[in-house]
């Protein structure tokens, strides 16, 4: 790191000096790293730095090395940085994200520092999880919605998710499926034409969620692909990336129930002027719409992945024939 950010994030933290813990992870495709840093003086022992830095070649796990693909990340990383600078304030305990020290944007290179979750009682990663882990992470998404339903997205991506249709076009010409194919544009005017709108994490999967060491709190990182959206998009994805195909159907009605009862409660206690009811029959609906407009990327952009499995294809059919007749 270079000097001139170090007193940056010294001052931003009041230490006196910063020292390497560790590597944590590599970016996408090269895009850079995240790293610990300890803390001499100052408010906090530690803290998290996203270091991004443009690659001369992007090297992506699946080859979807192309412009549009580098463009989609280059902006991924304007809108989780104007995130964090107007918005993440708006989160409380109930849908907690970690505080932000400092930022810096540039064409080719950003830096994000942020507190660290490890220390602030959210240690743990999992790659599984029980159905209370599992509560904690909707019970969050409940509260993440029904706090932005209503606002617009300014700075973020109008339409959040980083599997949406208009950023996906590789993708979808690599789909060898022709009637999901067709429909793909209905399924995503359905979903943007929903009356009740909200902010969407976008990227809303098990790996972004930092547990308690309970299991009963969670706090959520990874913003770059947050926006505007139907709430049910976060919900189906999240579900998607707990869950085998045996136990999608079988948890699907108990997992939606507890989402919109946390959901309910979230608005009521932020006075919200939102008809529950009408907000709950129409995204229940959109559950199913939600889940194949995430099953038409995925089996574009990866057609032998464990999530392109015969429930998805189900739900994918009769959303086809449904939005096909109407």
């Amino acid at each position: 790191m270079n000097h001139s950010y170090e007193k940056v994030i010294c001052k931003a933290t009041g230490a006196d000096a910063l020292f390497l813990i560790e590597d944590i992870q590599s970016l996408w495709s090269g895009y850079g790293k995240i790293m610990r840093y300890g803390l001499q003086g100052g408010s906090s022992e530690r803290v998290v730095v996203k270091h991004v830095k443009l690659p001369d070649k992007a090297h992506h796990p699946r080859g979807w090395n192309t412009d549009i693909s580098h463009q989609r990340k280059i902006h991924s990383y304007h809108v989780e940085s104007a995130w964090y600078r107007d918005w993440s304030k708006m989160c409380d305990d109930s849908c907690r994200v970690p505080h932000c020290f400092a930022l810096q944007a540039g064409d080719e290179e950003f830096r994000m520092v942020f507190e660290d979750l490890d220390a602030s009682g959210f240690p743990l990663r999992k790659k599984s999880v029980s159905m209370i882990e599992m509560q904690a992470c909707l019970r969050w998404l409940a509260n993440f919605h029904a706090t932005f339903i209503g606002k617009e997205p300014a700075g973020l991506w109008a339409v959040g998710t980083y599997w949406h249709l208009d950023t996906r076009p590789d993708e979808l010409a690599a789909l060898d499926d022709a009637e999901l194919k067709a429909a793909a544009k209905m399924i995503d005017q359905r979903l943007n034409n929903a009356r009740y709108q909200t902010f969407v994490h976008g990227d809303a999967k098990l790996a972004n969620f930092c547990f308690s060491a309970d299991g009963a709190q969670v706090a959520a990182v990874d913003f770059q692909y947050v926006g505007g959206g139907c709430g049910m998009k976060d919900v189906a994805y999240f579900i998607g990336s707990c869950l085998y195909e045996e136990d999608c159907e079988r948890y699907e009605t108990e997992l939606l129930d507890y989402y919109f009862a946390r959901l309910r409660e979230a608005l009521e206690q932020r006075d919200s002027a939102v008809d529950l009811d009408a907000l709950e029959q129409e995204w229940r609906a959109l559950y199913p719409v939600a889940w194949s407009d995430f099953h038409r990327f995925m089996k574009g952009w990866s057609p032998g992945h464990w999530k392109v499995h015969s429930y998805s294809e189900r739900i994918a059919r009769e959303v086809v024939a449904q939005l096909s007749s109407s």
